[in-house]
């Protein structure tokens, strides 16, 4: 389909809402305050123009495709996780995946790596869908103003209890729903000090309210696991029996397997819970693309459980979901410290540098899209694009293990859904994005749901 063609189907002029970026230099103490409330307001908005911007002091900004590549795949691949990131995280989610380094890392990526094949997909796959179908009954029978960004960690949250959490007879779905949220709430508030990179030993205010939440799951996930463990299923029936299959071959100390669990459940609900919310809302402002991409599912499944197997022939859906995620990365941001010196296509990094990768920026970069701030799905309909253009997983050996997870745990829900409700915009002020552990709303973002007539 040609831009065009998509441009007669009745695609709206006005761009969705977008991040604030900052206009002036900000000085190290600004980036600091800023960044804990919302890291957009520190990133130079000439990144949304040129490919590289020299920050202040040792600070890269990077859009470049090919520097990109370079750092993540090329020979930058083994530069570190930014410290600051692992201070941020790190009592949260420990020396899990997402922040272990060199054989550590290497030994649980390889351990793991075999829970996110496809072959694991549809068994995760009907759980999700089944979700899918209590949301989106829950719709049709309370139609009307919708706030989708509480609607769509609700989905997510659902999920993890189903195909981490369940079955613990110990443990209830209240119990585990309540310590989640104040969980997510926890690792979601970003120290100052530790943005500022300041000694460990300087006080943060997270000092000064308890650790339970963080402390309470980590306590949860030893329950849950040690007692399926014990029961000893014949065939894995979702994604705790399958990392438990994994660990029957490859040991690992219980304390590593916990900050894992916690991992994939970090992982696992925030960035597919924003990516759900966005993708409602651009669907709400493109109602004819709403309806094709209805028709599409319609066409595939009209009822019962979207199965793993359906996705394939849903490509209008999967374009939207991967234009939802350029124009609304869940991972918006990330970093890397450069452990050596190196110079890419005339930019000079030295040891100690710190290089930022503004995925937002890259993903609206006047000088790599075309009408970067539209919403244009037919974008990945046929291209193909340059690597390192397009990294809502980022890239390289430590791109996210759960990238298929989550698209498919994105397009089931959405599938499910949309066969059914139909989502309109409402007089409602939009709220804009906002960055903190991940890019959510900055407030409610309410949509009109209206059960679709047969």
């Amino acid at each position: 389909m040609t831009a065009v063609e998509f441009t007669k189907l009745g695609q709206s002029a006005v761009a969705p809402v977008s991040a604030r970026l900052a206009k002036k230099p900000v000085t190290l103490l600004q980036f600091a305050r800023s960044a804990g409330r919302n890291m957009f307001e520190v990133i130079p908005a000439e990144t949304l123009r040129e490919t590289y911007v020299r920050g202040p002091l040792n600070i890269h900004y990077i859009c470049d495709p090919e520097i990109i590549t370079e750092l993540l795949v090329g020979q930058g691949r083994s530069f570190p996780k930014a410290k600051f990131t692992k201070d941020i995280i790190g009592s949260a989610v420990g020396n899990g995946l997402i922040l272990s380094e060199g054989e550590k890392w290497r030994q649980q990526r390889r351990r793991y790596s075999p829970l996110f094949a496809a072959r694991n997909l549809p068994v995760l796959a009907r759980h999700f869908a089944e979700t899918g179908v209590e949301i989106a009954d829950s719709l049709a029978e309370h139609e009307g103003p919708v706030d989708v960004a509480q609607i769509a960690p609700a989905s997510t949250l659902t999920n993890i209890s189903r195909v981490i959490f369940s079955g613990n007879k110990k443990v209830s779905s209240e119990q585990i729903r309540v310590g989640l949220i104040k969980y997510f709430e926890y690792i979601s508030d970003l120290s100052l000090f530790d943005l500022m990179g300041l000694p460990k030993w300087v006080p943060r205010k997270n000092w000064l309210r308890s650790l339970a939440p963080v402390t309470n799951m980590r306590n949860l996930a030893r329950q849950v696991i040690d007692q399926r463990r014990s029961e000893c299923r014949s065939e894995p029936q979702d994604f705790l029996d399958f990392m438990i299959e994994a660990l029957k071959t490859d040991f690992e100390d219980e304390a590593t397997t916990v900050d894992n669990l916690l991992t994939f459940v970090v992982a696992g609900h925030e960035t597919s819970a924003n990516a759900l919310a966005w993708g409602y809302y651009l669907l709400a402002l493109h109602q004819d693309m709403q309806a094709r991409v209805r028709q599409e599912i319609r066409s595939v499944r009209p009822k019962g459980l979207v199965e793993f197997s359906d996705l394939e022939a849903m490509p209008l859906l999967r374009a939207h979901v991967k234009e939802t995620l350029r124009l609304y990365p869940s991972a918006a941001f990330f970093a890397r410290d450069a452990s050596a010196d190196l110079e890419i296509k005339g930019v000079k990094i030295a040891n100690g540098d710190a290089l930022f990768f503004p995925v937002y920026s890259l993903h609206r970069n006047e000088k790599l899209w075309d009408a970067p701030d539209h919403y244009r799905p037919e974008r990945f309909l046929a291209s193909t694009l340059p690597r390192g253009q397009y990294i809502p997983f980022g890239d390289g050996p430590r791109i996210c293990i759960g990238a298929q997870y989550a698209e498919t745990e994105i397009m089931v829900l959405m599938a499910s859904v949309l066969r059914r409700i139909n989502f309109s915009i409402t007089e409602s002020e939009m709220p804009e994005p906002v960055l903190t552990f991940t890019m959510r709303t900055s407030g409610p973002l309410i949509l009109n749901a209206e059960r679709v007539r047969e």
